[in-house]
């Protein structure tokens, strides 16, 4: 990789500020916006479908595949922007670009749910008529086999999101005997569903409207489906899958839109998501109008030339999100306080956003919860690198000298930042060495005690709005699996006296929001100084479109909305 040097990376930045302003744009036609002060879309209305711009293939690129094609397992940013156009849950967050993506609005549920007065029963009415891509109708059963399915294969999320629902603390003891039979209850008779929960939840319509909560055919094996596409209810479906190689999706042909707002008819006819390019030749592709759309960072040494010459192609948006290090605290030497907060004051979060493409594509994170996100405090305990205290809580941890590995993906930004922490756990006291694995199976990697991982270079997208989805997924107790592949709790931190605060603030939040901010806010402090996350910087979105391309729209939630993208 070319080294980027500070003065390059703050002209690649410098360039972009322009596109930062005139790009962070909801679309090109399909809606209707106006920007807010950080530059998202204030308002976004949806349009009918624009039959003269259907059509096509639009060409996607990636460095690799982003895992299983299995949605109750499949916990990445990539896969799950995918799903958005291959799956339906009974609620969904509105398709369209700015601040309305939001939004809850009813899917495969007729209309939004009627919820008990004391918030603990949803029903649901099943839409008709609803197939999917087997052309078998969506009923009631298969709802039921779904939320069964979430724990029968451990799903990442099923001990965090879906662990309110009557039985499931049962299910994720025993997930093989899932049967949720006072949870989840169908009506066949009168085509409804009601989900009963053990105390009420304020983010539960938010949890249902994530890919994990999708629903599947009932005969789905209830395993992880890998490379086998699932049918589902979307205006695609994928024909084929290789995760070296291509992600082919064609149209669904039983498809019929029954919710502009919950899941739109798509443009493409068909949606190629080519694999094994590197950045740079996928940045020369889309100047080229070889390809459309790239999913990796864009490398810092092209910044500039795209910021100038290419600036109507580019969209620049911030993201509720950080790159951070997971810091296993079962394992030596990061099992010792001391050496844990050794990191904290290690490294220089300025030179990583450098790396990363400079201060206007990034900024440095002093906390788990990123800036204007609920529960968000304003402070900053660790401001600045000090290697000398550093490298004096290693002395006083007893671990000075012991061997330690961090773990990086193949792509270029994580192998330099990756190089870079192991640089500077060199200069504090440990013999350091990187370990560089696919993209591909990355995230399942660092999961899995089974790895001994001790240090990984992570990143976390926020799956909704509330400091829940940071704090209580990252870093609670429920979160952490011992060898499993979707065990997000990637340090392995179980505190009970933090758990029981998670669980204070989420009471809180369904009753006194502020309150349960300052709460979520104090919980975020005291796990900064308990060390077993290392926020690195809040990274904004830079898409590269070609001008092949049409109606742009960024999704706060999923990101662009790849199938509503018209293609020339």
């Amino acid at each position: 990789m070319k080294r980027i040097t500070a003065m390059a990376t703050r002209t690649a930045g410098a360039a972009l500020l322009a596109v930062g302003v005139a790009a962070c744009s909801g679309g090109g036609g399909a809606a209707t916006s106006a920007t807010d002060g950080a530059g998202q879309p204030a308002q976004t209305t949806a349009a009918g479908f624009q039959e003269q711009h259907k059509g096509g293939t639009l060409r996607l690129l990636a460095k690799s595949g982003d895992g299983t094609l299995d949605p109750h397992i499949n916990y990445s940013n990539g896969n799950w922007q995918i799903f958005q156009a291959l799956y339906d849950g009974l609620v969904s967050f509105r398709k369209v670009g700015g601040k309305a993506s939001y939004d809850i609005v009813p899917d495969l549920a007729e209309e939004m749910p009627q919820v008990s007065a004391d918030g603990k029963t949803y029903t649901f009415k099943l839409r008709k008529d609803v197939k999917f891509a087997t052309g078998e109708a969506v009923t009631v059963d298969d709802v039921v086999a779904s939320f069964q399915r979430i724990f029968r294969v451990s799903g990442p999320t099923s001990g965090t999101f879906y662990s309110g629902i009557v039985g499931a603390a049962d299910c994720v003891k025993k997930p093989a005997g899932c049967t949720l039979d006072k949870g989840v209850v169908a009506d066949a008779a009168a085509n409804t569903i009601t989900i009963n929960l053990v105390a009420a939840d304020s983010e539960f319509l938010q949890k249902l409207a994530l890919p994990h909560a999708v629903v599947l055919p009932k005969g789905t094996p209830d395993k992880d489906q890998g490379t086998t596409p699932i049918p589902g209810t979307g205006p695609y479906k994928v024909e084929s899958y290789n995760p070296n190689k291509q992600m082919k999706l064609v149209r669904n042909p039983n498809f019929t839109e029954w919710s502009r707002d919950a899941q739109p008819q798509g443009y493409p006819d068909e949606i190629d998501y080519n694999y094994g390019l590197t950045p740079e030749g996928a940045v020369t592709a889309v100047q080229n109008g070889q390809a459309d759309w790239i999913f990796d960072p864009l490398p810092a040494d092209r910044l500039t030339e795209i910021g100038t010459t290419y600036a109507e192609q580019a969209h620049v948006n911030p993201l509720a999100a950080f790159w951070y290090i997971p810091v296993n605290v079962n394992l030596a030497p990061f099992d010792k306080p001391e050496a844990r907060e050794a990191l904290q004051w290690a490294f220089d979060k300025n030179a990583l956003v450098k790396m990363f493409g400079g201060a206007n594509v990034a900024q440095p994170a002093c906390t788990i919860l990123p800036p204007a996100f609920p529960g968000h405090a304003d402070f900053c305990d660790f401001p600045q690198q000090d290697l000398a205290k550093a490298k004096e809580l290693v002395q006083q941890s007893g671990t000075s000298g012991q061997e330690v590995s961090v773990v990086v993906s193949d792509d270029d930004v994580s192998k330099q930042i990756g190089e870079y922490v192991r640089s500077t756990l060199e200069q504090i006291g440990y013999q350091a060495k990187l370990k560089v694995i696919s993209t591909n199976i990355h995230f399942t990697y660092i999961q899995n005690t089974k790895n001994k991982v001790q240090l990984s270079v992570s990143q976390w997208y926020a799956d909704y709005p509330a400091a829940s989805n940071f704090i209580n997924v990252l870093l609670s107790c429920a979160s952490f699996r011992e060898g499993s592949d979707a065990s997000i709790n990637i340090s392995g931190f179980c505190d009970k006296d933090v758990d029981a605060k998670i669980a204070e603030a989420m009471k809180l939040d369904q009753s006194d929001t502020a309150a349960s901010g300052k709460l979520w806010g104090e919980l975020d402090r005291e796990l900064m100084k308990k060390g077993p996350i290392v926020p690195l910087f809040n990274p904004k979105q830079i898409d590269f479109v070609s001008k092949n391309v049409g109606n742009y729209q960024f999704h706060a939630q999923f990101h662009a909305l790849l199938d509503q993208m018209w293609v020339k």
